[in-house]
């Protein structure tokens, strides 16, 4: 079993006792394999407690620029969704034993949450079917998803009897607009990645299963060599956490634009631009102590009854 508590700079990713999963660093790309082919990838409080534990990790870790999560692709399915043999209670985590209708919190939207905080580039490599979570949480809270054009997706919760979960109805509005959430989320339907109610939610669409991860792989790797970590941070968290109005807006982005411009990664940028040669930055998030960022109110979710 994992020691969850551990924090490390540098961790050593085969060494932290995971079971559901594999996590492999090459140069600076993380690849994570959902590793329960045998059960359809189903998702358990094991594989959530892994996965909350290996983007917590790789969030604090400047080795790491991109981060990609897929499943073996002889698998049959990315995530074939929760596993419902404990019934929906086992979906739930209470948190410090509060009482009431706000004492637990979904498991997908804990990973939900953790993935979207991540500050560096996550990537989805949707390499077979998903349904429920597979969708929701393993998929919405990435900043690219690529996929098999094969794959069967669905959000079955209206026919299960329970709402989306993991934050989907906050992200999939914003990310494909209420019009397509709407026939995506109130119908339960099966689709493709062809559909034009889903197909706007993919960066690549792949003919082969085998196709969605190298693809994945060698995107993920022209953007770790050739983006800034820090403005990939502040970049996620403007469009994360914008102004109330088009001024406030202004105001923020005109602070990130001054803090970023005169880093020496901002520095770098110029000089490779006059050079023409690609750029060699060498920020990292962990020596970033503007006391700015981040600019918006951090609610913990975990460890207090939030104000709902």
């Amino acid at each position: 079993m994992p020691d969850y508590s551990a924090s490390m700079a540098s961790p050593d990713y085969s060494n932290q006792g995971y079971k559901e999963i594999i996590a492999v660093l090459e140069g600076a790309v993380l690849t994570i394999t959902i590793n329960r082919a045998k059960y359809r990838n189903t998702f358990t409080g094991s594989i959530h407690r892994e996965l909350v534990h290996v983007f917590d990790l790789c969030d604090k870790d400047d080795r790491v620029r991109a981060v990609i999560l897929t499943a073996e692709p002889t698998a049959p399915a990315y995530c074939s969704g929760a596993d419902l043999s404990g019934g929906w209670g086992t979906l739930f985590s209470d948190i410090e034993k509060l009482e009431g209708d706000h004492s637990h919190r979904d498991s997908g939207g804990v990973l939900s949450l953790t993935i979207y905080r991540c500050r560096k580039i996550t990537i989805a490599a949707v390499n077979g079917h998903a349904a429920g979570v597979g969708m929701t949480g393993l998929q919405l809270p990435f900043d690219f998803r690529f996929v098999w054009s094969g794959a069967k997706l669905t959000f079955p919760f209206v026919r299960r009897g329970i709402v989306p979960e993991a934050t989907s109805s906050y992200l999939l509005p914003r990310l494909l607009g209420t019009s397509r959430a709407n026939a995506l989320l109130l119908t339960g339907a099966s689709f493709t990645p062809d559909s034009p109610h889903i197909k706007d939610l993919y960066y690549q669409t792949l003919p082969t299963r085998q196709a969605v991860y190298p693809a994945a792989k060698a995107f993920a790797e022209e953007l770790a060599a050739n983006t800034s970590q820090i403005s990939v941070a502040y970049t996620k968290g403007l469009i994360q956490h914008p102004g109330d109005s088009a001024e406030e807006n202004h105001l923020l982005d005109s602070m990130a634009m001054k803090l970023t411009g005169s880093s020496a990664d901002g520095a770098e940028g110029i000089v490779s631009f006059k050079d023409r040669r690609l750029p060699k930055f060498t920020g990292k998030l962990s020596q970033e102590t503007t006391p700015w960022y981040p600019w918006w109110r951090r609610l913990d979710v975990l460890h207090r009854r939030a104000k709902l």
